[in-house]
Formats: C-alpha cells, sequence, structure tokens
C-alpha cells in the first residue's frame, strides 16, 4: 500500500485533522467542488461553510492508509474517527487536483 501523499493532500489532512477550516480552504481553488454527504458544495462559501459544518458535528480525525492514482484522480484511503455511528471507520475520498490545489473532492 502506497501513503505517499502530494502535498496539497498532506496540507488537507492536516487541516482537516486540525479542524482548521482556514487552512482547508487554502488547499482549494476558488471554483472548487466537494460532494459529501450526497449534497454539492460549490466555492469558497459553500466549502467554508460545509468545513465548518463536519467540523462541529464529527470532530474527524484521519489517518491515511493508502493512496492511489488513478489517471487524473487520486483514491485516499483512510481510517476516520469522530462522533459519527461506526467510528472509526475506513473510508475512500477521490480528489483531483490541478495547478497545486484541489479541484474535486468527493467524500
Amino acid at each position: 500500500m502506497a501513503t505517499i501523499l502530494h502535498p496539497t493532500l498532506e496540507a488537507f489532512v492536516k487541516a482537516q485533522n486540525d479542524h482548521d477550516t482556514d487552512a482547508l480552504l487554502q488547499c482549494f481553488t476558488t471554483d472548487a467542488l466537494v460532494h459529501d454527504e450526497g449534497r454539492d458544495y460549490r466555492g469558497a462559501a459553500a466549502i467554508r461553510a460545509w468545513s465548518d459544518d463536519v467540523i462541529q458535528k464529527y470532530r474527524l480525525s484521519a489517518e491515511v492508509r493508502d493512496v492511489v492514482e488513478q489517471g487524473d484522480e487520486i483514491k485516499v484511503t483512510s481510517l476516520v474517527s469522530g462522533n459519527f455511528d461506526g467510528s472509526p471507520a475506513e473510508l475512500t475520498y477521490l480528489f483531483k487536483i490541478r495547478d497545486g490545489k484541489i479541484t474535486e473532492f468527493r467524500a
């Protein structure tokens, strides 16, 4: 299993684990898309609201277990713990990166 992360994704995981929305936003393009829990969030304001909500509800912490690059996507599997049923759980996220920033994140 590979666990070498793109530097942007390292910053994303750190920001997520630190519960730091400002740092998390620095990882995304201004027009990025986040898809989580069946909803889409596009752009900085929507992603900020999503991140703040996730922090408040779940207090997530992730430990990266595997990284697989597939074409223009990076699949990251992590052991995620927090305030949710079934915690901890192994979850897989899909990322797209352009010019060193996340353009798309799918949980």
